[in-house]
Formats: structure tokens, sequence, C-alpha cells
């Protein structure tokens, strides 16, 4: 999981800052993330939730 992370992570941060700064512009690349990386099912979070965990402090940083 720790290689996905910082795979998804990675793609994340390589976008243009503009493209990076809102939740909704976070939920949209989860969700394309998702078809690109395979994610195990948690008990109590999906795999949606897992990325956007990663993602949210990482969203509008420069």
């Amino acid at each position: 999981m720790s290689k996905v992370r910082r795979a998804v992570i990675r793609e994340w941060m390589l976008l243009a800052r503009e493209k990076r700064q809102s939740s909704e512009q976070a939920a949209a690349f989860a969700t394309a993330s998702l078809q690109r990386h395979d994610l195990p099912r948690s008990s109590r979070r999906t795999p949606h939730e897992i990325i956007m965990r990663w993602l949210r402090p990482r969203t509008g940083r420069p």
C-alpha cells in the first residue's frame, strides 16, 4: 500500500499548481487514480476516501 500511496502523491504533486487547488479537483483525481491503481478494500474506508485522505494535506500547496 505504501508504494501505491507514494505513486498517487507523486502524480498529484506533478500536476500544475492550478490543477490541484480544490477539494473538487482532488476528488476527480482520486476517482481517476482508482482506475490506475488497485487499492485493497478497507473495512472502515472506501478506496476513494483513502486517496482523499492522502491528498487533503497537499491540496492547494505550491
